[in-house]
């Protein structure tokens, strides 16, 4: 039915490096409807220790706790909205194994029960009101039933309730494909959609959407399809659900390590290097290094051994080689979907419902950047190796004259470090969390009128924290926004990125009332060291700062009808608004007044500020063909009409495309989650939506980004109307104009340039 959640990842607004992303869900109908769930990069690191959990039928539950108050706390609501009660309660969070699969199947009965009474309905008696009406409130009730029920296998510590939770998504998968696949509710609704037209009732803008998708819904499931041929697709549908959800778990479940003694760690900071598990091996003490990114990034940019960077990186590359096989079956189910829809290529068939249209958009869009990029990205090599060189010279190291992927993320710190005088680790020591996560929210809801006000109430993990989330003057309960959990710390067996679950939609129920949207924003922030409190990397706050935009995107949304709640927009631009507001975080005043040194509390000066500024653009050539590779082996691999040695590719078109050297990498794309979780034949769309992002941000926010009468402007026209009307049109509307890619080119190249963008 709805999509299950929103993903951002590798690439976000106009950024130097990549950072993390939000995970779209799929949502429960995911198996035959486009969604968009991903892995983005985890923030950081190890778990601050636990309260003792109270246990309930034989596992933990718990209570929201003070973990996290102990770290931040929001400035204090004022004593009218305290006593406010929500008009809807937030949900339970007690669930056994049983109750998980209990619920999940007889959600499925339910519903299946709907649509038997929907197909039953004689062809006059079909309108909008019993079917697609009855559909949508169906939807409605299923979709808050198993949505949280699956977003267990993602936070829980109890790994019978995560595998239940799998099981169940796997159960509502193949039902999903059941459902898209009933011709006979497909003939209800093109009764329906008859008796509509001839009787001339004339329905809103947002319920003749409703009716448009549904149908659309049909002839892209390939109802109109003989007898045998919608039998065999059903079957490869559900294969294809389940091999990509294999692909995913091992995703999820990969805890590899790669070790290597103290000497050779040499560069890693210390703070790093502690949280690194330590023990003997024969003679010598060694430490574990997993491929968290909080762990393994650190080590690839400041291990000053390039032997230990090169065998990290092709342990990293190669720690999901299980999945190979599972990506090549995947893919030739899909080409075999396309086929049987009538669809040249799997990408024409998921662009066709994209802004972008078709493949042949992405693939034009693709070549005409990397043909402005690749000649910044061979400059940026070029000094780079300049470096390298330098370095090899000077310790006596022997030298090839390659630049290597291993190289990359070091040489870069390097250059940054050297021709900026940036230090990392010391811009690190002015974002405590306990600083930097109540100064976003706080600019958040000055910015769009809310208010945040924590509640003490049952979780999934007591530092888990939840808050009631009403309009800033609330004086009722008809203020009431919505709810936010926020699940920022790493632990065992969780979530391993950053992600952002719209778990409940906002909509309009039977009665007329309404119905209220839950995010939850699962995050992996530092963890606190012996000698330093939690801090972040400016990076990190980039990222945060973004996830919250898809939060808010989730809850300051309003539309009739779940289905077009929120982030449930098209794909290339579901990532736009949230990489604008990172260009909050290159603004002086905002870095300043999210900054405060550990230990003088004074905010970051303005030299520092200068040279983050300054930094963002450093060496972009070499991010966005990045970028553009893992987006042409999306394209690639989906328009190809024959199956391929997808390890040679990847490597191949990475070290033609990236301009850096791969080596003995292995079968990377075994860890390329996005294509098998969502973003299939989707990658393209965090470059593509940098162009909305930076037209927005430019033309609307740059001149005063903190300004409450702007944020209200966003609010009203991209937020409010989620996927309720086209894209374009939200952006028209709040842009004043048809947008274009002006601003991203100057942000990008610092000159305006026509272009296919």
């Amino acid at each position: 039915m709805k999509p299950r959640a929103v993903c951002t990842v590798a690439v976000s607004a106009l950024r130097r490096r990549p950072l993390l992303g939000i995970a779209v869900g799929v949502g429960a109908f995911a198996a035959f409807r486009q969604s968009a769930p991903c892995a983005a990069m985890r923030l950081v690191q190890v778990t601050p220790s636990l309260l003792p959990a109270r246990a309930l039928n034989g596992l933990s539950h718990y209570r929201s706790q003070s973990t996290l108050s102990g770290l931040f706390s929001l400035s204090q609501a004022d004593s009218i909205m305290a006593s406010l009660n929500p008009p809807q309660a937030a949900p339970k969070w007690t669930h056994t194994p049983e109750d998980v699969l209990k619920l999940t199947k007889d959600a499925i009965a339910e519903y299946r029960a709907l649509e038997d009474r929907v197909a039953a309905l004689k062809p006059e008696d079909c309108n909008f009101e019993s079917v697609f009406l009855a559909l949508a409130h169906g939807e409605n009730k299923f979709n808050a039933v198993v949505e949280p029920l699956s977003f267990y296998q993602n936070v829980s510590p109890s790994k019978e309730l995560r595998d239940a939770s799998n099981e169940a998504e796997v159960i509502v998968r193949d039902f999903g494909v059941e459902s898209s696949m009933r011709l006979d509710v497909f003939r209800a609704k093109q009764a329906a959609e008859k008796n509509i037209k001839d009787s001339g009732k004339k329905l809103s803008a947002e319920e003749q959407r409703l009716v448009d998708k549904m149908i659309l819904d049909g002839t892209r499931a390939g109802l109109a399809l003989p007898d045998a041929e919608r039998e065999k697709l059903t079957q490869l549908k559900k294969e294809l659900s389940q091999t990509c959800l294999e692909f995913s778990k091992n995703f999820n479940e990969e805890n590899g390590v790669v070790s290597f003694t103290l000497e050779e760690l040499k560069g890693v900071p210390a703070d790093v290097i502690s949280g690194y598990a330590k023990r003997t091996e024969g003679d010598k003490e060694v430490y574990d290094v997993t491929f968290k990114t909080p762990d393994i990034f650190p080590l690839f940019k400041f291990a000053e051994n390039p032997e230990t960077r090169r065998t990290a990186y092709e342990r990293f590359e190669n720690r999901l080689a299980i999945n190979a096989p599972i990506m090549s079956k995947f893919l030739d189910l899909r080409r075999q979907i396309a086929k049987l829809l009538g669809y040249p290529t799997w990408a024409d068939y998921i662009t066709e419902v994209k802004m972008v249209k078709n493949a042949k958009g992405v693939k034009e869009f693709l070549t005409d950047l990397e043909q402005k990029l690749r000649p910044v990205g061979l400059k940026d090599r070029e000094t780079l190796l300049a470096l390298k060189k330098k370095e090899h010279d000077e310790k006596g190291l022997p030298f090839d004259g390659e630049f290597y992927l291993w190289d990359y993320r070091y040489y870069d710190r390097k250059f940054i470090e050297e021709s900026l005088k940036l230090d990392d680790q010391l811009v690190k020591e002015y974002f405590p969390v306990s600083v930097v996560v109540p100064a976003i929210l706080e600019i958040y809801q000055n910015l769009l009128g809310v208010k945040f006000v924590e509640i003490k109430g049952e979780t999934w993990h007591p530092e888990v924290q939840q808050f009631a989330v009403w309009e800033k003057d609330a004086k009722d309960e008809s203020d009431f926004v919505g709810y936010c959990y926020l699940d920022l710390f790493p632990r065992a067996s969780k979530y391993s990125h950053a992600a952002v679950w719209p778990l409940l939609p906002g909509y309009d129920k039977e009665d007329g009332s309404r119905s209220y949207p839950l995010t939850a924003m699962v995050a992996n922030l530092a963890k606190p060291t012996p000698q330093k409190p939690a801090l972040m990397r400016h990076d990190d706050v980039v990222t945060f700062f973004h996830e919250m935009g898809h939060v808010f995107h989730g809850l300051l949304s309003k539309t009739k009808f779940a289905r077009f709640h929120g982030t449930s927009v098209a794909g290339d631009f579901v990532e736009a608004p949230s990489q604008m507001l990172e260009n909050w975080c290159f603004e002086p005043k905002v870095l300043e007044r999210m900054s405060s040194h550990y230990e003088t509390k004074k905010p970051l000066d303005s030299e520092l500020i200068d040279k983050i500024i300054k930094s963002r653009y450093v060496n972009v050539g070499l991010f966005y063909l990045r970028q553009l590779f893992f987006a042409n082996f999306d394209l690639k691999v989906h328009t190809d009409q024959e199956p391929a040695d997808y390890t040679k590719l990847w490597n191949e078109l990475r070290e033609s495309i990236s301009l850096v050297k791969g080596g003995n990498l292995g079968a990377g794309q075994g860890s390329f989650n996005h294509i098998a979780s969502g973003y299939d034949a989707g990658y393209y769309g965090y470059t593509y939506s940098l162009v909305f992002a930076a037209d927005m941000y430019a033309t609307v926010f740059k001149q005063d980004p903190l300004d409450p009468a702007r944020g209200q402007r966003y609010r009203e026209k991209i937020l409010l109307p989620g996927g309720s009307r086209d894209e374009i049109d939200s952006l028209k509307d709040f842009l004043g104009r048809e947008p274009n890619s002006e601003a991203f080119i100057q942000e990008l190249f610092g000159h305006s340039s026509t272009s296919n963008l």
